[in-house]
């Protein structure tokens, strides 16, 4: 009787994630849409430390992130591929590309996939768990376990309202220091093609807004190999 109970409740579990994993698409566009969502490109500004520093991020699916920075008459950036990543900070002092510990490259790669985690996860080899409900600033939250492929793990919070996610956390490594970050996402517009994008995201270092963003860009690969 209480296997058949924990198989029961189990079963239940995975249907209400499932349902939680398909609104979440549904609200960021339609599966058919995040299908076809191949190359994302933002254009903004970001507040660090009351600077304003101008800000570009290219996504490209299975392909790499772009972040380049403009700031203080320096034109800075990060890569990150599915198996390396690179940091090249002029305004640091830095002369040359330093590429990422293996560690850190891993936990950051989730960024490359402009689509989200939930899209088609089982058959892309995502694990989910959800380890129930958190409040976020004020709103009620599903918080979701993810657990990729390459092992990195991503807690997402999604709101039970808008199903919309508003905040993620994971473990990141600098220089073989192990610290839980986050990023948080606000301001969700669509666009003229029927997607779903936050224009304000925020994490340790400042908060990003985005004057505009595109879908399905024409993306060179070579702007994914440091330089």
């Amino acid at each position: 009787m209480v296997l058949l109970v924990l198989l029961q409740y189990n079963e239940a579990s995975a249907q209400t994630l499932d349902e939680i994993a398909d609104k979440n698409v549904a609200a960021m566009g339609g599966k058919e849409k995040l299908v076809a969502l191949k190359s994302v490109r933002k254009l903004g500004n970001m507040n660090v430390q009351g600077a304003d520093v101008s800000i570009t991020v290219v996504q490209a699916q299975d392909k790499g992130i772009r972040t380049d920075f403009s700031v203080m008459n320096t034109e800075n950036y990060v890569i990150i591929t599915p198996t390396k990543g690179w940091a090249f900070m002029p305004v640091y002092g830095q002369t040359s590309p330093e590429e990422f510990a293996a560690d850190q490259q891993k936990a950051e790669a989730f960024t490359i996939d402009p689509a989200g985690p939930f899209l088609n996860y089982k058959e892309r080899g995502i694990a989910l768990e959800l380890l129930g409900k958190e409040t976020v600033d004020g709103a009620e939250n599903f918080k979701i376990k993810a657990t990729y492929k390459n092992g990195s793990v991503v807690n997402y919070f999604v709101d039970t309202k808008t199903f919309r996610v508003n905040k993620l956390t994971y473990k990141t490594f600098t220089r073989g220091s192990e610290a839980e970050t986050f990023a948080s996402f606000t301001d969700y517009k669509q666009d003229k093609n029927g997607y779903w994008f936050a224009y304000s995201m925020t994490n340790p270092i400042g908060q990003a807004d985005y004057a505009s963003i595109e879908a399905n860009v024409v993306v060179d690969d070579n702007i994914f190999k440091a330089n």
